[in-house]
């Protein structure tokens, strides 16, 4: 039986720990996914992203018309914009793991590994190893919904349906939240007709319930928006189309057609793979990993960090917990500790979303004073110049202090626009000194956030 000082689970943010510093160290690293370097790289944030890219330009169509600029979009190159994106993610995939499996001193196992007894991991490979210490970024899966018929059909999830062999000309999303959100917009830009059946009355529910009523909606104009209703059953049709057949809020049966389904109803950690009553590793009710502040779970000599255990399921979150845990490891005398007050998010379909903070409905629900300002994107030059008229930011703060509660963006370059938002919040930047105390870029995007935070109607002397 091979010991080590440290065995990795997981080749997303978990493989970055591994650096000079670990040079003495002898280290497995497990991962069971064909392709290596986690969901991020391979079926999630990135390839997503650069679809969502060439969706845009396609999707400036109309918008380039109303300002008097005559576009056309001939079409689009599904193959090449495939090859083009997963041509450079397998190439770094695959470097990867041949860096990984060359290193001196690091062993890699490559097969579903799950714990046997206390620091003790059958790698699925045949041997059985032991080590000093874990780390367990093991990652997320794709859920599939109990439907009859689901099992008859081919089912795509966000990890298979970006490398489909041609673009089809109909898509049935399942769904309403980012993932959902995000393919609807590509494929719906690129001349896929798209239906997403939603089971709630919004898209992006669990936003701010402003933004998530006008994300809801602006894409309803561009895509076929199905709200309450309910997924009953799923049918085969020939040619591997498919059918889906739904109730709405009437309890009317609808049957929607075509050519592929996807099914984006979220993800769930991977902790209930790994065995880990064996090591004494406890999971919550939801099948998190548990962890504190410095990401240790509850059996000693055993770190976690990334979806396995963070319910934000977000890459730069599994990135600032990798680091801790990096530290952690180096450092176990003087260990660091996870920053989790203020983590935001994107959703970058069309409108972008952009989040950090307390929603309206939190505060509310938490009996927290707050006050607000609505800024429309519209109410400044360069918005002007975009002849903008749908899109909005809104934030939260203390009347009495200033400091910010919630930031909540919907609109071009929402994702960019919140970053000094989320630093001021980070910092503990009062939002009047905060929009007082700089100079903003005229006529830039940029004035939007300086108009939303001088529009808080703040307890203070200005």
């Amino acid at each position: 039986m091979q010991h080590f000082d440290l065995c990795i689970i997981g080749s997303g943010s978990g493989n970055s720990i591994p650096d000079e510093r670990f040079a003495g160290m002898r280290i497995a690293m497990v991962e069971k996914n064909p392709v290596y370097g986690g969901t991020c790289l391979n079926v999630g944030c990135i390839p997503t992203k650069m679809f969502v890219y060439p969706a845009d330009l396609a999707g400036s169509v109309e918008h380039a018309r109303r300002l008097g600029v005559d576009l056309t979009l001939d079409g689009v190159r599904w193959s090449e914009v495939r090859d083009r994106i997963f041509g450079r993610i397998d190439a770094i995939s695959a470097g990867g793991e041949k860096y990984r499996a060359e290193s001196d001193n690091i062993t890699l196992f490559r097969a579903e590994a799950h714990f046997v007894a206390p620091l003790t991991l059958d790698t699925g490979t045949g041997e059985v190893i032991t080590a000093d210490r874990y780390v367990i970024a093991a990652g997320s899966r794709a859920v599939l919904p109990d439907v009859p018929g689901l099992d008859q059909v081919t089912v795509h999830t966000s990890d298979t349906v970006m490398r489909l062999e041609r673009q089809p000309e109909s898509m049935i999303i399942v769904g309403g939240g980012f993932i959902a959100a995000e393919f609807a917009h590509i494929f719906g830009a690129y001349g896929t007709r798209v239906t997403v059946v939603q089971r709630s009355d919004a898209l992006l529910r669990n936003e701010d319930r402003d933004v998530s009523r006008r994300f809801t909606e602006l894409i309803s104009r561009r895509v076929d928006v199905r709200l309450n209703h309910a997924l009953r059953r799923v049918e085969p049709l020939p040619d591997d189309r498919v059918a889906v057949i739904a109730t709405d809020q009437d309890g009317v049966e609808q049957r929607l057609e075509a050519d592929v389904i996807l099914v984006a109803v979220g993800r769930t950690p991977n902790g209930d793979r790994l065995a880990l009553d064996t090591t004494g590793v406890d999971l919550d009710g939801d099948g998190y990993v548990i962890v504190d502040e410095h990401q240790r779970t509850t059996a000693d000599g055993i770190f976690a960090l990334g979806d396995v255990c963070s319910p934000d399921q977000l890459k730069h979150v599994a990135n600032h917990e990798m680091r801790v845990v990096q530290h952690n490891l180096l450092h176990p005398e003087a260990m660091i500790e996870s920053d989790h007050r203020f983590v935001p998010h994107a959703v970058f379909s069309e409108p972008q979303v952009a989040s950090v903070g307390l929603t309206e409905q939190q505060a509310e629900e938490r009996g927290i004073r707050y006050v607000t300002a609505i800024q429309e994107y519209g109410s400044i030059a360069y918005g002007w110049a975009m002849e903008d008229a749908d899109h909005f930011a809104k934030l939260l703060a203390d009347p009495d202090s200033g400091q910010l509660l919630g930031a909540h963006l919907i609109g071009p370059q929402a994702s960019s626009l919140i970053q000094p938002l989320i630093q001021a919040m980070s910092f503990g930047l009062p939002a009047h000194e905060m929009a007082r105390g700089q100079y903003w870029i005229h006529p830039a995007m940029a004035e939007l956030v300086e108009n939303a935070l001088l529009a808080l109607p703040l307890n203070d002397s200005d």
